[in-house]
């Protein structure tokens, strides 16, 4: 009895299945539905029908832990996969085997590796004699030449042959592999063979008749097509070819009638011999039907190739002579004297290549230097120590010089040249050679490549070579600006080959397939002797047909430091245009050789508020106030911003005097007789009161009327007879009407963080009115978030910060959210000329010394009351919360 069923007598198997199982499983082991496939000590292969006559296969097997415990694991092919009613079912049909009767050793089944062993026990073969068999199916094969290669074919035809040798149904065999998955009967061992090395030697011809024979495996087939008895050189003639004694061969190249000449073979039995190019040789004797070995004294795939050298026409004999006397010592067809020079020097020729190679998943772009050694213009033949040309009928041995040509190797390697080790589709006749990386070879054709050629190399580029650059003739750059516009185009761009090309479109290619590349942190970091190699008209990757040129990092820097990113982003053709407050950043250009046309105006504006010197004017005649150095320098800042015709936020602290320092800007403005047309300054109601006494103390010479109280209507009329208008952010919605046509020599904001929402309707009547100059005032120009900064620019300068959509993705989103140092850096950069900022403890030399002054008030009786009232609430309440919450709890009650 089976070890598997005593041990599974002692196992308690049930308890590892549901009862549904086991009820399911006692019925399919009654109807017998169970099939053991295979049994052994420690495993039981079986099948199993289950529902609607599925057939589920069954693993189920026997372990030992560490404790020694027996364990049972149940494996089914069905959906439930372990511990299922069929892996039960076959457990309680072994169950009941054992109950009925012993199990005697004859009817234990097999493994399936043992039935299978048993079943292909080979069954000795009748000797078989391969010709004596003269009729039925069989194999024949026919040896037919190549009348071009000189090769020799062999085809496979099915042949049904009558007792009288008659062949019925000749078929040709276009399969190999698929005979030999069938095998069919009338195959002998030998066909077998035959037909796998044929297999082996040419699986590419798997479904066509008409293998070549070559080499050594050709050789060995022959042998075994030799045993078949039934190879033929034709059908028509069936004698089978029989192996032929072996011969000697002698080898000559027989001059033809034309004058040209034939490789050919000779014996002692055949003056001229029909020989199959194999390894050994082998004749073929057509008359006697023999084939055998013809033995020579040559190495055999020498023999071989010589067999197979193609007819030399009379022309090409001297010609051939002379380079086969350089390939090889076998005499050629003409026999040519020769001389040897030792005094000839080697030329360097140097090709440059670039090209596609493959690598893993990706194509990458691959560039190579191939180095030949040319002796009186002959290309020298990898490590020949000499070279050969044919001088009439004269063949001269030129010897090489090793010593020479190391030193024009070291030449290269000085340049940065080193041997390229990887095999590439790009490797060319001589030694490959390559550069670290593309700045080296852009490096190398900047000035290497003409130290070379100086020195008498020949150097050719390939036309797809990646870095055949072209030299910049100038860099130009070019404004224009129309009257009245708050914009200007500009473009910027190189002169190559007399044409004009924009580096606008060049660069936003760049950053849009090679971000890295113009990253500013990227560029900073290399050097500016370092080239950036480019497309003149950008295309697919590697064409060769665009021109490139190299354009110097240490003018390409400047270039991107003036335009950023941000410009060329979402850019479209050859100019960019740009806001006038934008023309700052054109004196960043100044350093860059350029031709510039146009654009002198703007170029000059530039200067000036990229230099920022503040224009130098004294307090006004009439300010009743002494001004600070800081506020003077208020003042100097905001009447550069009118020279300059833009705005900008004064952002002191509150009590540096924000107020006093624009009245001392307006009261300039009066005497200078440019307040033709009143100022407007707009703040909360509050600060009414405030601005009126202030002017009143510091500029009466300022006339001040203030917009305020439901009587304002009646001075509508008369706006243009004052200096200063004052009004509120709450009644300019209502009386934008009325304000809108007026001309306003200056606009003030006031505490300015009110338009911090730009969609607000103050913060939109605000942008609405028409204005020379227009200025916010704010201790708090930035409180949340970076969005009020670009509303307070939008209102002094649309498009200054782009859209809001824009400054969020270009500067907010990067700063606030990725701390982003480059992005805040730029920021501040262009926000820098129009923003001037004091905090106290800046200029707190310049404040005078801070004076206390403490005085008590009593509270009336009715305030007593109150303050009262309120204390013993909020007592009673912070009280009732600490004891319910406790202190660490309560803390914002307490607050």
């Amino acid at each position: 009895m089976s070890i598997f069923i005593e041990q599974l007598k002692s196992l308690a198997w049930t308890q590892e299945f549901t009862s549904t199982a086991l009820a399911k499983a006692r019925a399919y082991a009654a109807e017998d539905r169970v099939e053991i496939i295979e049994i052994d000590d420690r495993k039981i292969e079986a099948f199993c029908v289950g529902s609607e006559s599925q057939a589920y296969e069954q693993s189920i097997y026997l372990s030992e832990d560490r404790l020694g415990s027996v364990n049972l694991r149940c494996l089914c092919s069905c959906p439930v996969v372990i511990d299922c009613k069929h892996c039960a079912a076959v457990l309680y049909h072994l169950q009941g085997s054992a109950d009925d009767a012993s199990e005697s050793d004859a009817q234990i089944p097999l493994g399936r590796a043992l039935e299978h062993w048993l079943s292909t026990i080979p069954v000795p073969a009748k000797p078989a004699e391969e010709g004596a068999q003269t009729a039925g199916t069989r194999l024949f094969y026919k040896l037919k030449p190549t009348p071009v290669s000189g090769k020799w074919l062999l085809d496979i035809f099915k042949v049904s042959q009558l007792k009288s040798g008659e062949l019925r149904e000749v078929k040709p065999m276009y399969s190999l592999a698929e005979m030999l998955m069938r095998q069919p009967g009338y195959l002998s061992e030998l066909d077998l063979r035959v037909a796998r090395l044929l297999v082996a030697m040419h699986s590419h011809h798997a479904y066509y008749s008409g293998y070549p024979l070559e080499g050594s495996s050709g050789a060995e087939l022959l042998e075994m097509l030799l045993r078949t008895s039934r190879l033929f050189l034709d059908f028509e003639d069936l004698r089978p070819l029989v192996p032929g004694a072996k011969r000697i061969g002698q080898f000559a190249w027989a001059e033809q009638a034309d004058g040209g000449f034939r490789a050919q073979w000779s014996s002692a039995e055949a003056a001229q011999e029909t020989v199959l190019a194999l390894e050994p040789l082998y004749y073929l004797d057509r008359e006697r039907r023999q084939i055998g070995p013809l033995f020579n004294e040559l190495e055999e795939k020498l023999a071989s190739h010589l067999t197979l050298a193609p007819d030399i026409p009379a022309r090409q004999a001297m010609q051939f002579s002379h380079r086969m006397s350089a390939a090889t010592r076998i005499p050629p067809p003409h026999q040519l004297t020769e001389r040897v020079i030792d005094d000839v020097l080697p030329q360097p020729q140097l090709t440059l290549v670039s090209g596609r190679e493959r690598s893993r998943w990706e194509y990458i772009l691959e560039h190579r230097a191939a180095l030949v050694f040319t002796y009186n213009g002959q290309p020298t033949v990898d490590r020949n120590p000499e070279v050969m040309i044919l001088n009439g009928t004269e063949t001269q041995r030129i010897q090489r010089q090793p010593a020479v040509e190391k030193k024009l190797r070291q030449i290269l390697q000085k340049l940065g040249f080193k041997k390229a080790t990887r095999k590439s589709s790009l490797d060319r006749p001589g030694e490959m050679f390559t550069l670290p990386d593309d700045s080296a070879w852009l490096g190398f054709m900047h000035e290497g490549l003409a130290t070379l050629r100086a020195s008498d190399w020949q150097v050719e580029v390939s036309p797809g070579f990646h870095f055949n650059v072209q030299p910049v003739e100038h860099w130009y750059a070019e404004v224009e600006e129309e009257a009245g516009h708050q914009w200007f185009d500009l473009q910027l761009g190189i002169v190559v080959n007399g044409q004009r090309y924009s580096l606008l479109p060049i660069l936003l290619h760049l950053l849009r397939t090679q971000p890295r590349l113009l990253d500013p942190v990227n560029l900073a970091q290399r050097s500016d002797d370092e080239k950036l190699l480019i497309e003149l008209k950008p295309s697919g990757f590697g064409d060769p047909s665009g021109a490139k040129v190299a354009l110097p990092l240490s003018r390409v820097k400047p270039l991107m430091a003036t335009l950023g990113e941000l410009y060329l982003g979402g850019h479209q053709g050859d100019a960019l245009r740009l806001s006038v407050p934008d023309a700052a950043r054109l004196s960043m250009l100044d350093g860059v050789p350029l031709d510039w046309q146009g654009g002198e105006r703007l170029r000059t504006f530039a200067k000036r508020l990229q230099n920022s010197s503040h224009t130098q004017v004294a307090a006004p005649a009439g300010l009743n106030a002494q001004l600070r150095p800081y506020q003077l320098e208020g003042l100097n800042w905001m009447q550069t911003l009118r020279e300059l015709e833009v705005g900008g936020i004064l952002g002191d602290d509150m009590g540096l005097g924000k107020t006093l320092q624009t009245l001392a800007h307006l009261l300039t403005e009066k005497h200078a007789g440019r307040l033709d047309c009143p100022a407007l300054a707009v703040m909360p109601t509050s600060l009414i009161p405030n601005w009126l006494d202030e002017a009143e103390r510091f500029t009466p010479q300022l006339k001040v009327l203030a917009l305020h109280g439901s009587g304002r209507q009646k001075d509508f009329a008369d706006l243009a007879e004052y200096d200063l208008v004052l009004t509120t952010y709450a009644l300019l919605p209502r009386d934008l009407e009325t304000l809108q046509p007026q001309l306003w020599s200056v606009l003030i904001l006031d505490e300015a963080q009110n338009i911090k929402n730009p969609l607000s309707k103050a913060a939109q009547a605000a942008r609405d009115l028409q204005a020379r100059q227009r200025l916010c005032l704010s201790g708090t120009p930035l409180e949340n978030h970076l969005g009020e900064l670009w509303s307070q620019f939008h209102f002094l300068m649309p498009g200054w910060l782009g859209d809001s959509k824009s400054f969020n993705r270009d500067y907010r989103t990067p700063i606030e959210k990725h701390g982003n140092v480059q992005r805040m850096q730029h920021l501040t950069a262009r926000i820098k000329p129009f923003l001037l900022r004091r905090k106290k403890d800046q200029v707190a030399t310049e404040l005078p010394p801070k004076t206390e002054i403490i005085h008590w008030v009593d509270l009336s009786d009715g305030q007593r009351d109150v303050y009262e009232t309120v204390r013993v609430a909020m007592d009673k309440k912070v009280r009732d919360e600490i004891a319910r919450s406790g202190v660490a709890r309560s803390q914002i009650i307490i607050l």
